[in-house]
């Protein structure tokens, strides 16, 4: 991979502290209009540091402008509340595909030179949001829920929870595949069944997460979408272990990132790479390249470092150094399916220490199907497009003291297929390198339909 620089954000040196525009400290009343005050106000003279001081501060969703650094000092907690009139939908998207969503509680569209910094805490309020899956509480903790909100439904793995009507009707009216949910308007009546994700950046560059605590979302943490220049330093970045698409970090179609030194404690997957989904995400052609990721723990997630499942416009020339994962249910996670396409190369893991994996310390998958919010049919027709690829991919110095599997991999016997258009016939998981490693698991290794696989 060549080397690359990541290009901090330039924002002037001016304070513009919340109290002065009328915040009032203690987590009750909504300071909405002060701190959207205190963001214009510094916008206008050129850009600056919009501090929110120790204390709670209750507020609604934040537009961030360019030239602007949200600086939550020791001590702050910026907490977000939910009324209705403040989240309004929109169309966005959601792993990957075009879908309607509520605001974001963070965000900032089309900016430049944009950073939130500070050792205070940002907490999104997602329990207010979030569905919860009964299996993954104790029978005390579901007794709470039910007297929270009656609200339940029944799906293959056992009851989930719904933290409001209208959650709970949006929720059936998805599983009958309603048009309803597909119309702004008609969508309006369910608006918190269209879970956010809390801090949302989408074609901006020049960003810097630093040393801030980022907590509690509705759906994902931490997602830059389209933007180049994007550093993560020294930050903490958490949900509780049952949060349902409680991701950590989604950078999506991003050009040079680096992420460094930043602790992740989650209820999905942590550190993840993804450009979209599917043929009409290929039409965009912005793979996520040149991305480092060094010195970075993750604790509890469904995976520690993660490519995919989202990931047809290529994820390339990435570099992951001197990681731990510690108890996550899968320490490296490559996934996709037939029907994504794009191609994921270049990828270098070098100095990861894991311990207590659940599963898979390593795995590639070319299986990986969600249920309802999937779009391909199965046939045994596909799109020489439509095949992705895993290949040129390079894991060393790998330590793992204990997991089911050391490695899995599982590609696509494509001879089951007949494929319509020119592909080289290269197998879809290629060219795969693990080498000056020790992992312990019950089980060494299984490859299937794989290429070139060095274990």
């Amino acid at each position: 991979m060549k080397d690359f620089a990541v290009e901090l954000p330039k924002i002037p040196d001016r304070e513009y502290n919340i109290k002065d525009f009328g915040a009032v400290n203690g987590g009750t009343k909504s300071n909405t209009k002060e701190i959207h005050a205190a963001i214009s106000a510094a916008s206008a003279e050129g850009g600056g540091k919009v501090v929110i001081p120790a204390g709670i501060w209750l507020t609604g969703p934040i537009e961030l402008q360019s030239n602007i650094d949200l600086h939550l000092e020791n001590g702050a907690v910026l907490v977000f509340d939910k009324k209705e009139e403040e989240y309004p939908l929109y169309m966005s998207d959601f792993e990957g595909m075009e879908c309607i969503r509520a605001k974001s509680p963070i965000t900032a569209e089309n900016a430049s030179n944009i950073a939130i910094t500070g050792t205070g805490t940002i907490d999104g309020n997602g329990q207010l949001w979030r569905p919860i899956k009964q299996f993954k509480m104790t029978q005390r903790q579901w007794d709470a829920l039910l007297k929270k909100s009656e609200y339940t439904v029944t799906e293959k793995d056992g009851q989930i929870w719904l933290p409001t009507k209208s959650s709970f009707d949006g929720w059936n009216m998805s599983k009958q595949k309603s048009p309803e949910l597909e119309n702004l308007d008609t969508a309006q009546k369910y608006w918190d069944f269209f879970r956010p994700v809390m801090v949302r950046f989408y074609k901006c560059d020049h960003i810097l997460i630093e040393n801030v605590t980022l907590q509690n979302s509705p759906a994902w943490n931490l997602h830059p979408c389209f933007c180049q220049n994007v550093t993560i330093k020294n930050a903490n970045i958490r949900n509780p272990y049952y949060a349902q698409n409680g991701d950590g970090l989604d950078l999506e179609s991003c050009q040079y990132a680096e992420i460094t030194g930043t602790t992740f404690d989650v209820g999905d997957d942590a550190i993840c790479m993804k450009s979209g989904k599917g043929e009409k995400a290929r039409e965009i052609k912005v793979p996520t390249e040149y991305v480092r990721i060094s010195d970075c723990t993750v604790y509890h997630g469904h995976g520690g470092f993660v490519v995919g499942s989202e990931m047809s416009r290529g994820v390339r020339n990435v570099e992951v150094k001197n990681c731990t994962f510690i108890g996550t249910d899968v320490g490296i996670r490559f996934k996709s399916a037939i029907g994504r396409g794009g191609v994921v190369e270049d990828i270098t893991l070098d100095g990861i220490q894991m311990m207590d994996i659940e599963k898979e310390a390593i795995i590639f998958t070319m299986g990986y199907v969600l249920d309802y919010r999937e779009s391909e049919q199965k046939s045994t027709v596909v799109k020489a497009e439509d095949i992705p690829h895993f290949r040129n991919i390079t894991l060393k110095n790998i330590t793992c003291s204990g997991a089911e599997f050391g490695l899995k991999a599982e590609g696509i016997d494509l001879s089951a297929f007949e494929i319509v258009g020119e592909h080289d016939g290269q197998p879809v998981i290629d060219n795969i390198v693990v080498e000056d490693s020790m992992i312990v698991a019950k089980v060494e290794k299984k490859i299937v339909n794989c290429g070139k696989i060095v274990f």
